[in-house]
């Protein structure tokens, strides 16, 4: 299960965090991963206000390093969410011939089918965004966690 946003610094990593720390919690023996469209931030670690608002909630992401999607990605992982169109669009562009439609979702329309909502980018906004982010983060792979528990993922 692969979670991507623009840097992977925000959104992402919070998503790849709560996801691995669900399926720990359950004994699912998830492969959990995240990455950006873009490559700006390769090999730094989250958000500090990311990884602080995970800690909060008994998160560890400290370790996360960001990376960039790649187009075999779609190979390596059963199911890619993003967190907006913009990603939606950047991946498939990014995927060419590894593209599969059925493997890939924005995260949202986990817990609002079919809204085709975005989880805001909190980059530029206080710690309160980072909250609200890590809520509807978590709401979405509450859900996962149900529809897929039953599934063996990668």
């Amino acid at each position: 299960m692969l979670m991507v946003c623009l840097g992977n610094i925000c959104r992402s990593p919070l998503a790849e965090g709560i996801l691995r720390h669900r399926a720990a919690a359950r004994g699912l023996n998830w492969l959990v991963d995240s990455a950006g469209t873009g490559n700006w931030h390769v090999n730094e670690p989250p958000h500090e206000l990311s990884t602080k608002v995970a800690a909060m909630h008994g998160i560890d992401i400290s370790k996360q390093r960001a990376r960039q999607f790649r187009a075999d990605d779609f190979i390596k992982f059963d199911r890619i969410w993003v967190m907006d169109s913009s990603n939606y669009k950047d991946v498939k562009q990014m995927a060419g011939n590894y593209w599969v439609e059925e493997k890939i979702d924005l995260l949202l329309n986990e817990i609002q089918p079919g809204k085709n909502n975005s989880v805001p980018d909190p980059w530029y906004g206080t710690e309160k965004g980072y909250h609200d982010v890590f809520a509807m983060i978590d709401d979405a792979c509450k859900q996962i966690i149900k529809k897929y528990q039953n599934e063996k993922q990668s």
